[in-house]
Protein backbone atom coordinates (compact mmCIF):
# COMPACT_ATOMS: atom_id res chain seq x y z
CA UNK A 1 0.00 0.00 0.00
CA UNK A 2 1.23 3.76 -0.37
CA UNK A 3 1.14 6.28 1.72
CA UNK A 4 -1.66 8.01 0.09
CA UNK A 5 -3.86 4.41 0.04
CA UNK A 6 -6.94 4.92 2.24
CA UNK A 7 -6.36 8.53 2.56
CA UNK A 8 -9.96 9.89 2.75
CA UNK A 9 -9.80 11.72 -0.51
CA UNK A 10 -13.12 13.47 -1.49
CA UNK A 11 -16.82 14.32 -0.13
CA UNK A 12 -20.41 14.60 -2.04
CA UNK A 13 -23.94 15.44 -1.81
CA UNK A 14 -26.65 13.65 -3.74
CA UNK A 15 -29.57 15.85 -3.55
CA UNK A 16 -32.51 16.48 -5.12
CA UNK A 17 -32.09 20.42 -5.37
CA UNK A 18 -28.61 21.45 -6.19
CA UNK A 19 -29.08 25.04 -6.05
CA UNK A 20 -31.02 25.06 -2.88
CA UNK A 21 -27.98 22.58 -1.02
CA UNK A 22 -25.61 25.36 -2.30
CA UNK A 23 -27.20 27.87 -0.64
CA UNK A 24 -27.64 25.78 2.91
CA UNK A 25 -24.85 24.70 2.79
CA UNK A 26 -22.87 27.84 1.36
CA UNK A 27 -24.54 29.36 4.81
CA UNK A 28 -24.11 26.81 7.40
CA UNK A 29 -20.28 26.01 6.55
CA UNK A 30 -19.41 29.18 5.02
CA UNK A 31 -18.17 27.59 1.66
CA UNK A 32 -18.26 28.74 -1.39
CA UNK A 33 -19.09 27.26 -5.14
CA UNK A 34 -17.67 26.67 -8.28
CA UNK A 35 -18.75 24.70 -11.26
CA UNK A 36 -17.00 21.61 -13.13
CA UNK A 37 -17.54 20.74 -16.28
CA UNK A 38 -16.19 17.18 -17.55
CA UNK A 39 -17.65 15.84 -20.77
CA UNK A 40 -20.24 13.94 -21.40
CA UNK A 41 -21.68 14.50 -17.80
CA UNK A 42 -23.73 17.35 -15.95
CA UNK A 43 -21.94 20.41 -14.08
CA UNK A 44 -20.86 19.15 -11.35
CA UNK A 45 -20.53 21.77 -8.26
CA UNK A 46 -17.44 21.96 -5.88
CA UNK A 47 -17.62 23.53 -2.85
CA UNK A 48 -14.81 25.50 -1.94
CA UNK A 49 -12.74 26.67 1.73
CA UNK A 50 -10.18 29.57 0.95
CA UNK A 51 -10.94 28.37 -2.62
CA UNK A 52 -9.44 25.01 -2.07
CA UNK A 53 -12.88 22.20 -3.20
CA UNK A 54 -13.25 20.46 -0.48
CA UNK A 55 -16.82 18.48 -1.48
CA UNK A 56 -18.76 17.86 -4.37
CA UNK A 57 -22.24 18.11 -5.38
CA UNK A 58 -24.49 16.56 -7.49
CA UNK A 59 -28.05 16.10 -8.72
CA UNK A 60 -29.60 12.50 -7.14
CA UNK A 61 -29.12 10.06 -10.05
CA UNK A 62 -32.31 9.11 -11.68
CA UNK A 63 -32.07 5.65 -11.48
CA UNK A 64 -31.49 5.60 -7.67
CA UNK A 65 -35.15 7.08 -7.26
CA UNK A 66 -37.29 4.90 -5.84
CA UNK A 67 -35.05 2.80 -4.20
CA UNK A 68 -35.43 4.04 -0.56
CA UNK A 69 -32.06 5.63 -0.87
CA UNK A 70 -32.20 9.17 0.88
CA UNK A 71 -30.08 12.55 -0.38
CA UNK A 72 -26.98 11.54 1.13
CA UNK A 73 -22.99 12.73 1.80
CA UNK A 74 -20.87 9.57 0.81
CA UNK A 75 -16.78 9.72 1.36
CA UNK A 76 -14.45 9.21 -1.14
CA UNK A 77 -11.14 6.85 -0.01
CA UNK A 78 -8.56 6.79 -2.52
CA UNK A 79 -6.50 3.88 -3.00
CA UNK A 80 -4.08 2.35 -5.02
CA UNK A 81 -6.14 0.13 -7.49
CA UNK A 82 -9.89 0.72 -7.62
CA UNK A 83 -10.35 -2.94 -9.82
CA UNK A 84 -8.12 -4.47 -7.24
CA UNK A 85 -9.89 -3.25 -4.27
CA UNK A 86 -13.94 -3.91 -5.05
CA UNK A 87 -12.22 -7.30 -5.83
CA UNK A 88 -10.94 -6.94 -2.16
CA UNK A 89 -14.46 -5.66 -0.74
CA UNK A 90 -15.95 -8.89 -2.13
CA UNK A 91 -13.93 -10.91 -0.94
CA UNK A 92 -14.09 -9.87 2.46
CA UNK A 93 -17.67 -10.15 2.59
CA UNK A 94 -18.64 -6.27 1.26
CA UNK A 95 -20.12 -5.80 -2.21
CA UNK A 96 -19.88 -3.60 -4.60
CA UNK A 97 -22.57 -1.27 -5.62
CA UNK A 98 -20.80 -0.09 -8.95
CA UNK A 99 -18.44 -1.37 -10.67
CA UNK A 100 -15.55 0.47 -11.07
CA UNK A 101 -15.90 2.99 -13.64
CA UNK A 102 -14.05 6.52 -15.06
CA UNK A 103 -14.67 9.53 -14.96
CA UNK A 104 -12.41 11.55 -17.66
CA UNK A 105 -9.52 13.32 -16.54
CA UNK A 106 -10.38 12.62 -13.02
CA UNK A 107 -10.21 9.44 -11.98
CA UNK A 108 -11.43 5.46 -11.44
CA UNK A 109 -14.09 4.77 -9.09
CA UNK A 110 -16.45 2.36 -7.60
CA UNK A 111 -19.19 2.38 -5.27
CA UNK A 112 -18.55 -0.15 -2.67
CA UNK A 113 -20.24 -1.71 0.95
CA UNK A 114 -18.98 -3.06 4.18
CA UNK A 115 -20.20 -6.32 5.55
CA UNK A 116 -22.97 -4.45 7.22
CA UNK A 117 -23.99 -2.27 4.41
CA UNK A 118 -22.24 0.51 5.22
CA UNK A 119 -21.47 2.59 1.59
CA UNK A 120 -18.27 4.10 -0.26
CA UNK A 121 -16.76 5.45 -3.04
CA UNK A 122 -13.29 4.03 -3.53
CA UNK A 123 -10.92 5.68 -6.49
CA UNK A 124 -8.02 6.04 -7.88
CA UNK A 125 -7.44 9.37 -9.35
CA UNK A 126 -6.18 10.17 -12.55
CA UNK A 127 -2.53 11.26 -12.84
CA UNK A 128 -1.80 14.95 -12.68
CA UNK A 129 0.51 16.66 -14.25
CA UNK A 130 0.18 19.25 -11.27
CA UNK A 131 -0.40 18.75 -7.41
CA UNK A 132 -3.22 20.73 -5.56
CA UNK A 133 -2.76 22.61 -2.42
CA UNK A 134 -4.66 21.38 0.73
CA UNK A 135 -6.76 22.68 3.00
CA UNK A 136 -4.80 22.66 6.62
CA UNK A 137 -7.06 19.44 8.30
CA UNK A 138 -8.34 21.47 10.82
CA UNK A 139 -9.50 24.83 9.21
CA UNK A 140 -12.72 25.89 8.84
CA UNK A 141 -14.59 24.41 5.91
CA UNK A 142 -12.70 21.39 6.30
CA UNK A 143 -14.43 17.44 6.78
CA UNK A 144 -12.51 17.51 10.26
CA UNK A 145 -13.91 13.95 11.18
CA UNK A 146 -15.31 10.78 9.94
CA UNK A 147 -17.52 8.21 11.84
CA UNK A 148 -19.00 4.80 10.73
CA UNK A 149 -22.40 3.85 12.81
CA UNK A 150 -21.26 0.07 12.05
CA UNK A 151 -23.33 -3.04 12.32
CA UNK A 152 -20.08 -4.82 14.64
CA UNK A 153 -17.82 -1.72 15.69
CA UNK A 154 -15.05 -4.97 16.17
CA UNK A 155 -15.48 -6.73 13.23
CA UNK A 156 -15.62 -2.86 10.69
CA UNK A 157 -12.42 -2.08 12.71
CA UNK A 158 -10.57 -5.12 11.54
CA UNK A 159 -12.13 -4.88 7.89
CA UNK A 160 -11.20 -1.24 7.52
CA UNK A 161 -7.63 -1.96 8.73
CA UNK A 162 -7.35 -4.72 6.41
CA UNK A 163 -8.29 -3.29 3.24
CA UNK A 164 -7.51 0.80 3.92
CA UNK A 165 -4.53 0.19 5.92
CA UNK A 166 -5.79 1.97 8.98
CA UNK A 167 -4.73 1.84 12.30
CA UNK A 168 -6.93 1.45 15.63
CA UNK A 169 -6.04 4.44 16.85
CA UNK A 170 -7.60 3.66 20.86
CA UNK A 171 -10.56 2.93 22.16
CA UNK A 172 -13.06 4.43 24.17
CA UNK A 173 -15.59 3.71 26.57
CA UNK A 174 -19.09 5.26 26.11
CA UNK A 175 -20.86 2.49 28.51
CA UNK A 176 -24.06 1.48 27.60
CA UNK A 177 -23.06 3.14 24.19
CA UNK A 178 -20.73 0.78 23.74
CA UNK A 179 -16.97 0.89 22.40
CA UNK A 180 -16.08 4.07 20.04
CA UNK A 181 -12.80 2.97 18.24
CA UNK A 182 -10.75 6.18 16.88
CA UNK A 183 -8.74 4.98 13.90
CA UNK A 184 -5.84 6.90 12.19
CA UNK A 185 -4.36 7.06 8.58
CA UNK A 186 -0.41 8.74 8.37
CA UNK A 187 0.11 8.60 12.13
CA UNK A 188 -3.49 11.15 12.19
CA UNK A 189 -6.13 10.53 13.93
CA UNK A 190 -9.23 10.66 10.81
CA UNK A 191 -12.16 8.90 12.77
CA UNK A 192 -14.11 6.77 14.63
CA UNK A 193 -16.45 3.73 14.29
CA UNK A 194 -18.69 2.26 16.75
CA UNK A 195 -21.12 -0.52 16.74
CA UNK A 196 -24.77 1.25 16.07
CA UNK A 197 -27.88 1.89 18.27
CA UNK A 198 -30.35 -0.92 17.93
CA UNK A 199 -32.81 1.22 17.13
CA UNK A 200 -31.12 3.12 14.54
CA UNK A 201 -32.26 1.25 11.02
CA UNK A 202 -29.11 1.14 8.79
CA UNK A 203 -25.15 1.14 8.95
CA UNK A 204 -23.65 4.44 7.58
CA UNK A 205 -21.07 6.52 6.82
CA UNK A 206 -21.51 10.33 8.30
CA UNK A 207 -18.99 13.03 8.12
CA UNK A 208 -18.25 16.47 10.32
CA UNK A 209 -18.07 19.96 8.63
CA UNK A 210 -15.63 22.30 10.95
CA UNK A 211 -17.45 25.36 11.51
CA UNK A 212 -15.54 28.23 13.90
CA UNK A 213 -18.39 27.68 17.12
CA UNK A 214 -21.29 25.79 16.89
CA UNK A 215 -23.74 27.97 18.46
CA UNK A 216 -23.78 30.64 15.45
CA UNK A 217 -23.78 27.49 13.18
CA UNK A 218 -27.29 26.02 14.49
CA UNK A 219 -28.78 29.15 13.99
CA UNK A 220 -27.80 29.32 10.82
CA UNK A 221 -28.91 25.33 10.40
CA UNK A 222 -32.28 25.92 11.81
CA UNK A 223 -32.87 29.63 9.99
CA UNK A 224 -31.89 27.67 6.46
CA UNK A 225 -34.64 25.11 7.03
CA UNK A 226 -32.54 22.30 8.61
CA UNK A 227 -33.00 20.53 11.92
CA UNK A 228 -30.71 19.49 14.28
CA UNK A 229 -31.40 15.89 15.23
CA UNK A 230 -28.68 15.45 18.28
CA UNK A 231 -26.44 18.07 19.92
CA UNK A 232 -24.95 20.49 20.93
CA UNK A 233 -22.48 17.78 22.66
CA UNK A 234 -19.25 18.36 23.86
CA UNK A 235 -16.86 15.52 23.07
CA UNK A 236 -13.72 14.47 24.41
CA UNK A 237 -10.72 16.47 23.55
CA UNK A 238 -13.16 19.83 23.98
CA UNK A 239 -14.70 20.33 20.82
CA UNK A 240 -18.28 20.72 20.23
CA UNK A 241 -20.84 18.69 17.20
CA UNK A 242 -24.20 18.50 16.20
CA UNK A 243 -25.81 16.07 13.95
CA UNK A 244 -28.11 17.51 11.48
CA UNK A 245 -30.35 16.93 8.43
CA UNK A 246 -30.39 19.47 5.88
CA UNK A 247 -34.23 21.04 4.16
CA UNK A 248 -33.53 18.17 1.71
CA UNK A 249 -33.11 15.80 4.20
CA UNK A 250 -29.73 14.45 4.20
CA UNK A 251 -27.63 13.67 7.13
CA UNK A 252 -24.58 15.54 7.93
CA UNK A 253 -22.49 17.08 11.06
CA UNK A 254 -20.60 19.68 12.48
CA UNK A 255 -17.88 19.77 14.27
CA UNK A 256 -16.20 23.01 16.11
CA UNK A 257 -13.21 24.30 18.42
CA UNK A 258 -15.75 25.97 20.82
CA UNK A 259 -19.60 26.51 21.77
Amino acid sequence: MSETHGKFIWCELMTPDTSAAAKFYSSVVGWTTSEMTVEGMPTYTVFEANGIGVAGLMKFPAELEGQGIPPNWTGYVGVDDVDQSAKDFAANGGSVRRPPDDIPTIGRFAVVADPHGAVLCIMTPAPMEQTWPELAFDAPGNIGWRELYAGNGEEAMAFYSKLFGWKKDSDFDMGPMGVYHLFSHGGRQIGGMMTKPADMPMTFWCYYFIVPAIDAAIERVTSGGGKVVNGPMEVPGGSWIIQATDPQGAFFCLVAPKR
